[in-house]
């Protein structure tokens, strides 16, 4: 039990309950460098507004995140209290491929080649409501479009890629994105979990809240990956609470779904004979919903269904729900998880169904973060120090899994930086005396 190993570079491995870990984690250390993942960070930081020919997207930001002390970030992966919200407007370069988002190479951004921000302003309750309502009156048909982004999401991930689903659908209606608490890794899958799950009531409340606004004539709601179970839990929760949904929750548009198939079922059920026209984004190779389905106990993800095969396709029919399978859909990262937004048809598409009747990013992995996802034996271990372990060598050559490997190396080893706090709020028991869209989630 004493032996030791002894490296190249000079760290020792000693064979013991904690030391191995907390040997890797030092030896780590000592060559990571610290830098960029895939960008800048500070992206947020707004900048002048010199190029009159770019296309600019302003949406409101409704959150759960914790506030970031970092300029430029705004908001961190961590847990708050209370909702908050924000303004935000994003610039478009006039020359990209439609589905991509710009990322800035370096900073300042430069808004001739690059997504960049123009405006980043806190909002107070009382201002979330002022700008909803000014922007829904300019609406055509006074619609709001709410976009729940999905697991593996930092902050400015979710802000720039609504960013551009919004201007490649052609929408014209009110962008209100809803960013919860995800940390922005693979590692931290069941941390995000948990945060769909703590986010759940401030969504409904938001719901609650353009449900019985007179202002807001119709509501489209897109949800991406892990924040499809928090969509259609919020759906759930206020279907049940209000004995059905709202004729004026028009579209759902669910993306790649991480969603239990069984689970669903009791959800659809739950919601009552009248529920909103449900449209189903699946792909079989989809892999991060592979991976998904071994952590969940092999059974399948809902975006990950054959739709033509049985129960699935009669359940699909009797329900009402359209299913557009992208399976042979050439778009998206090599995780094949965030096809609707970065397929130009597609997100056409989205933008027509929206019109109608009105890496979402998943992709900040590593090598380290895809070996781990490749491994069945440590799909499970994702988090935990088996999970480091394997990540651990390559984060000293992959700079996205560099920058997700630090993140969680202080969580094993059961530190912190003592300023997170456990985040209380009581939302649904505010919503009979005030529907509140400072209950809103914030993702």
């Amino acid at each position: 039990m004493g032996k030791q190993v002894t490296g190249h570079n000079r760290c020792t491995i000693h064979s013991g309950l904690f030391r191995p870990l907390q040997s890797i984690v030092v030896c780590g250390m000592l060559v990571v460098v610290a830098g960029c993942g895939g960008h800048p960070k500070g992206v947020l930081t707004p900048v002048a507004d010199s190029m009159p020919a770019t296309s600019r997207v302003e949406m409101l930001i409704t959150t759960t995140r914790g506030r970031s002390e970092v300029p430029g970030e705004m908001f961190t992966g961590e847990r708050a209290r209370a909702p908050a919200f924000a303004n935000i407007t994003v610039s478009i370069p006039p020359v990209r491929k439609v589905g991509e988002v710009a990322w800035p190479k370096k900073l300042p951004s430069n808004p001739a080649t690059d997504f960049a921000t123009l405006k980043a302003d806190d909002l107070t309750r009382d201002g979330a409501k002022t700008w909803l309502n000014t922007t829904v009156s300019k609406s055509p048909d006074r619609s709001v479009l709410v976009f729940v982004h999905g697991f593996n999401n930092r902050f400015e991930d979710s802000v720039y890629r609504f960013a551009q689903i919004v201007h490649d659908s052609g929408i014209k209606s009110a962008p209100v994105l809803v960013t919860w608490p995800s940390r922005g890794s693979l590692l931290a899958y069941g941390y995000d979990r948990e945060s769909t799950n703590y986010t759940r009531n401030a969504l409904e409340s938001l719901f609650q809240y353009l449900a019985e606004d007179g202002e807001v004539k119709e509501v489209s709601i897109l949800a991406h990956s892990m924040g499809n179970w928090l969509t259609l839990e919020a759906l759930r929760q206020m279907a049940i609470r209000n004995d059905g949904l709202p004729a004026k929750f028009k579209n759902v548009m669910l993306a790649a779904p991480d969603v239990d198939v069984d689970v669903f079922r009791s959800q659809i059920e739950d919601m009552g004979s009248q529920h909103p026209r449900f449209t189903l984004f699946v792909s079989r190779d989809d892999r991060a919903l592979a991976f998904s389905r071994r952590v969940w106990g092999d059974i399948p993800r809902l975006g990950s269904i054959d739709p033509e095969a049985d129960p699935y396709k009669q359940e699909l029919a009797e329900n009402e729900i359209t299913v557009i399978d992208l399976t042979k859909v050439k778009a998206g990262d090599g995780m094949h998880h965030g096809k609707f937004a970065e397929s130009p048809e597609v997100v056409r598409l989205i933008g027509a169904r929206i019109s109608e009747g009105q890496p979402l990013t998943d992709s900040r992995m590593g090598l380290g973060d895809h070996l781990i996802a490749g491994t069945t034996g440590a799909a499970a271990a994702a988090g935990s120090a088996a999970g480091l372990i394997l990540a651990a060598p390559v984060a000293v050559i992959d700079p996205h899994t560099r920058d997700n490997y630090a993140n969680h190396v202080g969580a094993a080893m059961g530190q912190s930086d003592g300023k997170q706090k456990i985040a209380v709020t009581d939302c649904v028991s505010r919503q009979s005396a005030e529907r509140d869209p400072a209950c809103a989630p914030q993702n």
